[in-house]
């Protein structure tokens, strides 16, 4: 206990954001594309329709994000993580128990509200007040809650909706998250660094300065209203916005398209294997990547790794080994590419300008990403000739391309990046 007691508060709040992370992508990330199969399979509904409320439910999600560094000033950040853990809850149960298609269009929305208020912006707000030097890693650890949140729930959705329907299961997740989430929230978040007389990463107030990653490679960052002229706002928010496209897009159809030849079980545990994949992918990056690294250079390769994870499961047909190393190399760039985002924010803006980069990127690539479950279900659609994996092919293809420009993307402002050259 008197070990614990010493442990700096930072790392404590890493903690519950960690938890906080892992119910959040539980449900709004890697429990969609599970709600997608059950509803298509028990209840008939299409899957073009399923998917378009996945896309409302990331829509809105977007609208509301890009307001969130405002609610956070207004409200407190406790009300607000608390606001989005009941919406997680009460959009959670309108998704199970809706009776008719169009109810989902209902359950969306609150869904969306609930995700834009805990997920990767809401996570940086938590963790960044109390982290300079050790940011990236402190983030890391935090966003890997949302990889443990795809290894935990992708089976227990699975198993929980076998065993006990999908009513059952919603409620029994949606009550541990608003227990848990509110009794961590009031704990570890109301604290700021000031309010309790410390400094970022615990140090003494001889040791405050800032890394090389924060101000020896920050440049001076363009007003707010003149983003959109700054070379490297835009390709991040670019190169954000078609990543993501490909992965959300992907990962709301690929239980789907396994289940038929590896089993819903199988299939489950695959879901799960990627989400592993993605904590070791963000693993060995901490372990990898050197302090002084060129972030664009890091996020363009793991991002072309995701584009060649697309191309296997384009070529692996049936073959299940192809399809798992395929899975598996999209998982390990998949934990990678929702902090990378971040760090690279925090190494070319000033300190002051980062939260809101990070809060307008975000929103932006998620009103851009909102329409891929939409947009792979039509592909689906297109596609289908028969079996799962036919319906696929087009899917799969248009991650890969997606996911390359994505890439090219990082780069083309590489050069404005002072030490990159």
């Amino acid at each position: 206990m008197k070990a614990f007691a010493q442990v700096f508060f930072g790392w404590r709040v890493v903690g519950a954001a960690f938890v906080l992370a892992m119910f959040a992508w539980g449900v709004h990330f890697y429990g969609l594309p599970i709600f997608l199969q059950v509803l298509h399979a028990s209840r008939g509904w299409p899957v073009s329709v399923v998917s378009g409320a996945i896309t409302a439910h990331f829509l809105l999600g977007a609208a509301v994000v890009g307001n969130l560094a405002a609610l956070h000033r207004r409200f407190g950040l406790v009300a607000v993580t608390r606001a989005g853990l009941l919406l997680t809850a009460l959009g959670l149960l309108g998704w199970a128990f809706a009776a008719v298609p169009w109810q989902l269009y209902l359950a969306a929305p609150v869904t969306g509200a609930g995700w834009a208020l805990s997920s990767g912006a809401a996570l940086n707000a938590m963790v960044s007040p109390w982290f300079a030097r050790r940011r990236p890693a402190a983030l890391g650890m935090a966003f890997n809650g949302a990889s443990v949140g795809g290894v935990v729930f992708s089976p227990l959705w699975v198993v929980l909706i076998a065993e006990v329907g999908f009513h059952t299961a919603a409620v029994m997740v949606a009550s541990v998250i608003v227990v848990v989430g509110w009794l961590l929230s009031g704990r570890y978040l109301g604290p700021t660094p000031a309010t309790m007389g410390l400094l970022p990463d615990g140090d003494a107030p001889s040791l405050l300065q800032s890394t090389p990653g924060d101000r020896s490679r920050a440049v001076e960052a363009e007003p707010f209203l003149k983003a959109w002229h700054d070379r490297r706002f835009v390709t991040l928010t670019a190169s954000t916005t078609l990543g993501f496209f490909a992965q959300i897009g992907l990962v709301a159809h690929l239980f789907s398209l396994l289940a038929p030849t590896l089993g819903a079980g199988v299939a489950g545990l695959t879901m799960s294997g990627v989400t592993a994949c993605a904590i070791s992918g963000r693993f060995l990056l901490g372990a990898a990547m050197p302090q002084e690294a060129d972030r664009r250079v890091v996020a363009a390769a793991n991002a072309a790794m995701q584009a060649l994870g697309s191309v296997i499961l384009l070529c692996a047909g049936p073959s299940v080994p192809l399809l798992l190393l395929g899975c598996a190399l999209f998982g390990l760039g998949l934990g990678n590419s929702t902090s990378l985002p971040a760090l690279i924010a925090q190494a070319e803006f000033r300190p002051a300008d980062v939260a809101w980069v990070v809060g307008l990127v975000t929103a932006i690539s998620q009103a851009g990403y909102a329409f891929a479950p939409a947009a792979f279900g039509f592909l689906r659609d297109i596609g289908a000739t028969g079996s799962s994996m036919n319906e696929g092919v087009l899917l799969f293809a248009t991650a890969a391309i997606v996911q390359s420009a994505s890439a090219g993307m990082l780069l083309l402002a590489r050069r404005s990046v002072p030490g990159s050259e």
